[in-house]
């Protein structure tokens, strides 16, 4: 019988049962995935897991509201609701101190993360990164604006994709699928409703708090990402003392799928 890799071990996080992945050992690393339509902790980083498990104990888990972990009745997705379930995560697993790796609006849970427990955090990887303000792109307004359709869906792979060898049709009809799934449209239209631009500054955390964090940091961006801009790279480089930047040419929003084999080396070395 075929079973979906998306769904991985289950744990109550204050009442929400909480989807994860789990592999690897040795210091723990958070993987806290994107907000794209259908997405789930396993398709944002099923090419980083086997890589990072060689050296480290890598949980992934699935963001409340997103992929195979509980969307409670009513509940309100927020920067705070967000943090608090994967810090409640945290807890649950006994997970002391950990490094995280944030994508996206993954990053501003990472940077929000950083903030209100700074003594928790080891290391910060903030991935085309949220989390400070910007004018919201075109590029994001369609992936949070999404209306599930098979069309759509594949307009949006060459948002996220700069190589359109990553943008297929295959891609675009499972992902289309996944957004499909019960319950998933309905939580995700739930949580980023126009006008957007509030919700782009409703993850920030402000500069001064970001400044102050006393963790390394190593962001990374693709050059051509139409979702991110950035400039929020740059942005994050300097407010963040103790951090480095790398900027991969030839790539869209998917840092971690476009350039998998760097990503992860880069991700690894700096880690470690």
């Amino acid at each position: 019988m075929d079973t979906n890799p998306e769904i991985g071990l289950s744990i109550d996080v204050d009442g929400i049962t909480t989807n994860y992945h789990r592999a690897g050992s040795g210091p723990v690393v958070l993987l806290v995935h994107g907000s794209g339509p259908g997405v789930s902790a396993w398709v944002n980083w099923r090419l980083t897991i086997p890589a990072l498990a060689e050296h480290f104990t890598v949980i992934a888990p699935d963001i409340v509201g997103f992929g195979f972990t509980d969307r409670p009745e009513g509940f309100d997705y927020s920067l705070d609701t967000w943090r608090a379930h994967l810090l409640g995560f945290a807890d649950a697993l006994g997970l002391d101190r950990f490094s995280i790796v944030g994508n996206s609006f993954g990053g501003a849970l990472a940077l929000s993360m950083a903030a209100h427990q700074p003594e928790r955090v080891d290391r910060l990887v903030l991935m085309g990164a949220a989390g400070v303000p910007f004018p919201i792109t075109d590029g994001l307004d369609r992936v949070w604006g999404y209306e599930p359709s098979l069309e759509t869906m594949r307009g949006l792979l060459d948002v996220f994709a700069h190589d359109p060898a990553f943008a297929t049709d295959e891609l675009a009809a499972l992902r289309y699928e996944a957004s499909v799934r019960p319950g998933f449209q309905e939580s995700f239209a739930a949580m980023f409703p126009a006008p957007r631009q509030r919700w782009v500054d409703a993850l920030a955390t402000p500069d001064d708090v970001i400044a102050a964090l006393p963790h390394r940091a190593l962001v990374v961006h693709g050059r051509d990402d139409q979702v991110i801009p950035l400039a929020n790279a740059h942005h994050l480089l300097e407010l963040i003392d103790d951090s480095q930047l790398h900027v991969f040419g030839r790539c869209g929003h998917w840092t971690q799928i476009e350039h998998a084999a760097e990503f992860n080396a880069l991700v690894a070395r700096f880690l470690r």
